[in-house]
């Protein structure tokens, strides 16, 4: 009966249009390979989520479904120990008048719910629930138990007692786990996934919109082999544990194609791990939409139409340069215009874009790439990174020839691009001659349009903010649409400087950064700081999250 169940799962899926037919067949071909259930294996390839399984359950056996909500408290109950609830992903949610109501991540599990009844000695009601879920409500529940021997010993015994309880093995948990991992992560909108290993626990981090959040991390004693299920996927050696590795895995995480840039490296206590998620379908390629103002916009793109110089985004890691340099591609891209990228990763696709990933292990770097693709008459070149003398040298000369080039550099300003190439060794004469701009940016947290409300400031806020008395500014409470962290979303500041005839007389001067900024500004240039205060006074951000990505 119960495998009836499991494949009327996949009907119920088909009808709903969760799956397709060719997805159906490919899981089922899957499942005879593996003996495992049919829901677990179209979650593990991606095809569906957590949530398409739940509805398709609980439209299958005609049982309610669970939803997690933030206050809910749940009971401990006799006789159903946390290893056991944990294992099987079971969450006792009321007991009432001899009965108990129970999410179970697999209802169709006839022999689980028999145990349940059995354990308790009451009528159970069951309602199908999300594994990850469960999983972080059963976190919570146990949060600072006191943990000892004799309670482990007991809940070892009854796992032991219980005949019917799966094989963790069999039913792959690890694989599971990572799969829940990334799902997390991507509805989150996670751009980085952090996996750390200490003396007595492992930790577990999202980076959201820019800054870490913390999360209950993954049991210690199954980091390694969630360390070796990685690897497997990102085709790395699994035996290498002394030396840093770098792969990829392309994947379906609930139903959405993502790209993972997976980076392990050898700490104290065993492997660290940072995956890059790469979600192209969460990307904005609209410059209008990055958040820039409509007055930058208007400067900004006569330089990006100009037909030959070299335009430079600066900017630390995470500032979302090369997603501004994407969307100036998108904007300009057309049949007159022959574009070519040389990237380290091509981190997406574009149609009508030629594009050549770097690949140092076979001396296919910046340098050598851009060599050869000014034998192919293009008329835009985009270097994903300037970071070495001799990539420097070529795209000068690229852009000094006939060439539309665009690059990014590793600045906090941007009158400092200017002494950043000479310090790798470039003229004076070269760099005022061939860069036509530089823009510098970082992105901010929104806040939350839900729960943003205004206040009047302090003192010393208002005259940081530059207010006048009575102005209002703008802060959140933090609500259910925004994670309570009162921010949703990200937004371009921007700081532009034009390569203007004063500009160029400095930079042949040897003047420093702060010289050429000002003579920029008294230019009309709007520095970051500036427009970063711009978006805290029309309440797009705070000016707490300002200080955290720029200063005075």
């Amino acid at each position: 009966m119960e495998q009836d169940l499991i494949n009327n799962v996949g009907d119920v899926l088909l009808e709903l249009e969760k799956v397709s037919r060719v997805d159906l067949d490919r899981a089922n071909e899957v499942q005879r390979q593996t003996g495992q259930k049919l829901g677990r294996i179209l979650i593990d390839l991606g095809t569906i989520s957590e949530e398409d399984l739940r509805l398709a359950y609980s439209k299958l056996l005609q049982i309610p479904i669970w939803e997690k909500k933030k206050d809910d408290q749940y009971p401990l109950v006799e006789n159903l120990p946390k290893v056991f609830l944990v294992a099987n992903r079971i969450l006792p949610l009321r007991v009432h008048n001899g009965a108990i109501d129970v999410a179970i991540a697999d209802p169709s599990d006839l022999l689980l719910r028999e145990a349940i009844s059995l354990a308790t000695q009451k009528q159970i009601q069951v309602f199908a629930g999300c594994e990850k879920d469960i999983t972080a409500s059963l976190a919570a529940l146990f949060e600072g138990e006191v943990k000892d021997e004799a309670v482990e010993t007991s809940a070892i015994e009854v796992m032991e007692d219980v005949e019917h309880l799966r094989d963790m093995a069999s039913e792959a948990p690890v694989i599971r786990l990572v799969n829940s991992t990334l799902t997390k992560a991507i509805e989150l909108g996670a751009s980085d996934v952090h996996l750390e290993v200490f003396e007595k626990n492992a930790r577990l981090r999202y980076r959201v919109d820019g800054v870490l959040q913390e999360l209950v991390p993954p049991p210690k004693e199954m980091y390694n082999a969630i360390i070796s299920r990685i690897k497997i996927m990102a085709k790395l050696n699994i035996a290498e544990k002394r030396l840093p590795q770098d792969g990829r895995i392309m994947m379906k995480v609930a139903g959405k194609e993502v790209d993972l840039r997976i980076s392990i490296i050898p700490m104290s206590h065993g492997e660290g791990v940072v995956m890059r998620i790469l979600d192209r379908s969460a990307v904005t390629l609209d410059l209008e939409k990055l958040g820039f103002s409509p007055v930058f916009l208007t400067k900004f793109r006569r330089m990006i139409n100009k037909p030959e110089g070299m335009l430079l985004v600066t900017g630390p890691t995470g500032s979302g340069k090369t997603t501004t340099l994407y969307a100036v591609l998108k904007e300009i891209i057309s049949p007159e215009l022959k574009i070519i990228t040389v990237e380290d990763p091509v981190e997406y696709n574009m149609e009508g874009v030629n594009q050549i990933q770097v690949n140092p292990q076979i001396d296919l770097t910046f340098a050598t790439g851009l060599r050869s693709i000014l034998r192919h008459d293009p008329d835009v070149i985009l270097i994903g990174e300037i970071r070495d003398r001799d990539t420097a040298s070529i795209a000068i000369q690229a852009s000094l020839t006939g060439h539309l080039v665009f690059s990014t550099l590793h600045t906090n300003d941007a009158a400092s691009a200017f002494n950043r190439l000479m310090d790798m060794g470039m003229e004076d004469y070269l760099i005022s001659s061939c860069i036509i701009g530089v823009l510098a940016q970082r992105l901010v947290r929104k806040l939350c349009d839900k729960c943003r409300e205004t206040y009047l400031p302090p003192p010393d806020i208002r005259q940081t903010a530059r207010l006048n008395e009575g102005e209002y500014l703008y802060r959140s409470r933090g609500c259910d649409d925004c994670g309570n962290t009162g921010f949703r979303g990200r937004k371009c500041i921007a700081e532009f400087l034009v390569v203007d005839d004063a500009i160029k007389k400095l930079i042949l001067s040897h003047k420093d950064s702060g010289e050429i900024t000002k003579e920029a500004v008294r230019r009309g240039t709007k520095v970051l700081w500036e427009d970063g205060l711009d978006s805290v006074r029309k309440g797009e951000t705070t000016l707490d999250e300002l200080l955290r990505v720029a200063s005075e």
